[in-house]
């Protein structure tokens, strides 16, 4: 009996590939012209040594089960991950400018960092890419948070002072502005009098960029896909609307209008901040579940839907393309940057996996409709992930010793697409041969 079962398994499980619904079977994702392909990175997580963050600092006291110590050493070897990026056909590359590193101590400019930024940027642009500054990406002085950092308005000429200073070196070899990466997230109660304050800062920072450059100008929005745990639940639902508004339509409603409505605070109105957005700069990755039912409102992803792609719990252990279709057809009033959008895996095939889906559903929502003009991902390089050197982001494998650096089968693949502006079903027999076989 179990002879026979195995016969019949192998005929119609292992048979023809033709009567298989697999990975090949995606349709060929041809993209408009003119789409911009590139990887994103932020100073932290790549550069070593930064050792006047506030992030740093938190390591120091034990916040973090691991410390960034030199990370890729990247502020070292930042000539070769240009290098690196460019043998790899990128078209642009988003990095971060380190505000601990420009002024160390308050009011105390470093001109060799600032010079180092301003060399990366022009070796950038002369190796044929274009470049998305960051200019605030988690980390800041360690003396701006003694001050408070952005939990008040009052310390908002530091920040503008920070911008002056870099913006006007940048700008020749700045094609697209970020001003501040993912303030969007978090529901503690003064977490969102945070975020009303960084759409502040935000705005403030657009408007003292366009002093100095014509550049697009936008700010990073995190834009996972909110889903009830239990979607005929009343409670899952208004508790899923409510984590909407505070993370994601208070952003867009205050772009959109000036308004900035959050829950607890008297609605403001500041005409400077309307339209201080000229393109959605967008990072998503995966979906994630509300219930009511749990203190902190954080569901559960299905089981069956999880896969353990590193040895940790993670947030990426669900692939949910859909989520970006569905998020994407809400911003068709201006062009969209897919600013992030990538997978932590110690199999790289899953990689692929991870990126063909997604750029099928890219290419599903520019057909719906949106004006997606290009796509980064994270990460190029592995790095430190704010805690941990676990997770594996980078299509290039860094040894955190050596530092040495090696590009994995999804570089090559997303070479391919760069160079093809779409992708194939051929495409991925070739990275993953082992797969066409069955």
């Amino acid at each position: 009996m179990r002879k026979k079962l195995s016969s019949i398994c192998d005929k119609h499980i292992f048979g023809k590939r033709k009567h298989m619904k697999d990975l090949f079977s995606l349709p060929e994702s041809s993209f408009p012209a003119h789409f911009i392909w590139g990887s994103a990175t932020a100073g932290h997580q790549i550069e070593g040594d930064n050792i006047h963050s506030q992030w740093w600092a938190w390591e120091q006291a034990g916040r973090f089960a691991e410390r960034s110590g030199k990370a890729c050493n990247s502020y070292a070897l930042y000539k070769e991950d240009i290098s690196l990026l460019q043998e790899l056909g990128h078209q642009a590359y988003r990095f971060s400018i380190e505000w601990s590193r420009i002024e160390p101590a308050e009011n105390q400019f470093d001109t060799e960092a600032l010079a180092h930024y301003v060399d990366l940027a022009r070796r950038v642009k002369e190796a044929g890419m274009k470049t998305f500054v960051t200019l605030h990406h988690f980390s800041h002085p360690q003396w701006f948070e003694e001050q408070g950092a952005f939990h008040t308005l009052d310390n908002l000429p530091f920040f503008e002072r920070y911008v002056r200073y870099v913006v006007p070196a940048l700008a020749p070899y700045t094609d697209f502005w970020i001003i501040i990466n993912e303030f969007n997230l978090g529901n503690a109660p003064e977490r969102l009098l945070e975020k009303a304050n960084f759409i502040r800062y935000h705005a403030r920072g657009y408007h003292l960029v366009k002093e100095y450059s014509t550049a697009p100008v936008s700010s990073a929005h995190a834009f996972p896909y909110y889903m009830p745990s239990r979607p005929t639940s009343d409670f899952d639902v208004t508790l899923t609307r409510y984590r909407d508004w505070i993370d994601h339509e208070f952003f867009f409603h205050a772009i959109r209008t000036g308004e900035i409505v959050m829950p607890f605070q008297d609605v403001v109105f500041d005409a400077d901040v309307k339209g201080t957005c000229d393109y959605w700069a967008i990072n998503y990755y995966t979906r994630h579940m509300i219930d009511a039912r749990r203190a902190s409102g954080e569901g559960t992803r299905y089981r069956h839907t999880q896969l353990k792609l590193i040895p940790m719990d993670f947030y990426l252990e669900e692939f949910f393309p859909e989520g970006i279709i569905l998020n994407l057809e809400r911003l068709i009033d201006k062009p969209v940057y897919i600013t992030e959008n990538g997978v932590a895996s110690n199999d790289d095939a899953w990689r692929l996996v991870y990126l063909a889906l997604h750029m099928t559903a890219l290419k599903e929502a520019i057909d719906r409709g949106v004006d997606v003009r290009g796509y980064l991902y994270w990460s190029f390089l592995d790095n430190y992930e704010w805690g941990s050197f676990l997770p594996r982001f980078g299509l290039v494998d860094v040894d955190f010793t050596t530092f040495t650096r090696s590009p994995r089968p999804s570089a090559y693949f997303y070479r391919d697409v760069i160079e093809h502006n779409g992708f194939t079903p051929e495409m991925l027999r070739h990275y993953l041969p082992w797969l066409a076989e069955l």
